[in-house]
């Protein structure tokens, strides 16, 4: 039953539906045991509810909406979950007012998400969610946040502790294995740069660590003089490689082809991507967050694209009949064409490669996606281009009809089972000369 036990791509949501339970569920105790006034960033959510008779009628519908059932109805102890919008308030205004504790569930990444998880599956979640003053609200909210996890406050839940800390022996296992594999001799020390010997390992605030970097050595480029050969951007793990993209398709459906159209926001570069090809893949919480240009060339242009941040397809909703307990988890290529998004357009010198597109794409709590290049700048292979900050997330790599490009995923085959990262700089494709488009 996937509702329960269901792969995570990821792992940025636990596949026991039990862990989401318990996770909330002591929230909700947290919560109720020391109120405080909402912050005013909640505050102004809200009043746009409460002002706005459809916002209203969506977010009274998206719980009512959820089936009175398990395991969308009660939680561990039998007790209601998230009874209505007044409630999911409250919880809200517990998260952007704390850091998050490590957990072994990885719901750690996304504790909005999970509080949304089910309404957000519902049909009038699904317009809650694809409404622009919502969204425009939940951009707000999640910018404070990040105003916090960039302050020094949020070194709070940089301890020790084994079980909470992110600097506990259980925390940096995961995080060293992340990065090099389960059976790796190397620690999170040796792995990425930091002082062991300062407190809080020498970080300045909760985003400070979040976006740590490798050390030196640890993630050589592939094939630095071979312009042929195109390196991941990010580290991940493949979720799809298409080719012959339509300018236009029905993204929203199953299988949620992609819209190239729609993915560029209509950019007026989007016609040099028509039936070209889109590569896919996703980044879990406890990985490197950074992105690095995969191939030699200039940036020709950088644009930021706001969009959704709680949506996902009917298809894998509580409509569909078959949720997805990730949330946007099988949402990903209609998460393509929605989220909020960052382009960053590369000419690449080599000619067989010509224009294309690095796409880092924002879900839910990564509502920042931070463009660290300019216009115009030179930039090689495995150099910087920007960063993804809090959580998990995804990205496409984007090249024309012409190029005629071969991918190596690393002995997996691209989808949510894809449970291994391919490191950052290495190998992900290579390219021969232009074909016919």
């Amino acid at each position: 039953d996937r509702t329960q036990t269901g792969i995570c791509v990821g792992d940025w949501l636990p596949s026991d539906h039990q862990i989401l339970e318990d996770y909330v569920s002591n929230l909700i105790a947290r919560v109720a045991a020391n109120p405080k006034p909402l912050h005013p960033v909640i505050d102004d959510f809200r009043n746009l509810i409460e002002t706005d008779p459809e916002i209203f009628m969506y977010f009274h519908l998206m719980f009512t909406e959820v089936p009175d059932k398990p395991p969308y109805n009660k939680d561990p102890d039998g007790k209601p979950q998230v009874r209505d919008y007044t409630h999911m308030l409250e919880l809200l205004n517990e998260i952007v007012t704390n850091g998050s504790e490590y957990n072994t569930t990885e719901l750690v990444g996304f504790p909005i998400n999970a509080i949304l998880n089910w309404p957000m599956a519902t049909t009038a979640g699904f317009a809650a969610f694809q409404n622009d003053k919502v969204n425009a609200q939940l951009k707000k909210i999640l910018q404070e946040w990040s105003i916090y996890l960039r302050s020094a406050d949020s070194l709070s839940v940089l301890n020790d502790d084994p079980e909470t800390g992110w600097l506990g022996t259980v925390a940096l296992t995961k995080m060293s294995q992340a990065a090099l594999g389960p059976d790796t001799p190397e620690g999170f020390a040796e792995i990425f740069e930091c002082d062991p010997s300062a407190p809080h390992y020498g970080f300045t605030s909760w985003d400070n660590f979040f976006t740590r970097v490798f050390r030196p050595g640890q993630r050589p480029v592939a094939s630095p003089d071979d312009p042929a050969v195109v390196v991941n951007a990010c580290e991940s793990a493949p979720f799809s490689m298409v080719k012959c993209v339509k300018e236009r398709d029905t993204f929203w459906v199953k299988g949620q082809p992609y819209s190239m159209r729609h993915m560029l926001a209509d950019d007026p570069l989007t016609e040099h991507f028509i039936n070209g090809t889109v590569y896919q893949a996703f980044l879990n919480a406890v990985s490197f967050h950074r992105w690095n240009s995969p191939v030699d060339g200039t940036v020709v242009k950088t644009r930021q694209v706001d969009g959704t941040y709680y949506s996902e397809t009917l298809v894998n909703s509580l409509a569909g009949g078959d949720p997805d307990i990730g949330g946007p988890n099988e949402s990903q290529g209609y998460l393509a064409e929605m989220a909020t998004r960052a382009m960053i357009f590369i000419e690449a010198d080599n000619p067989d490669i010509g224009l294309m597109c690095v796409m880092p794409i924002g879900m839910a709590e990564v509502s920042s996606c931070e463009i660290t290049v300019y216009e115009g700048q030179h930039i090689k292979k495995g150099d910087q281009i920007g960063m993804f900050h809090f959580g998990g997330s995804t990205h496409c790599l984007i090249f024309g009809p012409h190029v005629n490009i071969d991918f190596d995923f690393h002995g997996m085959t691209p989808g949510i089972d894809a449970k291994h990262n391919i490191p950052v700089n290495s190998k992900i494709a290579t390219v021969g000369p232009w074909r016919d488009a």
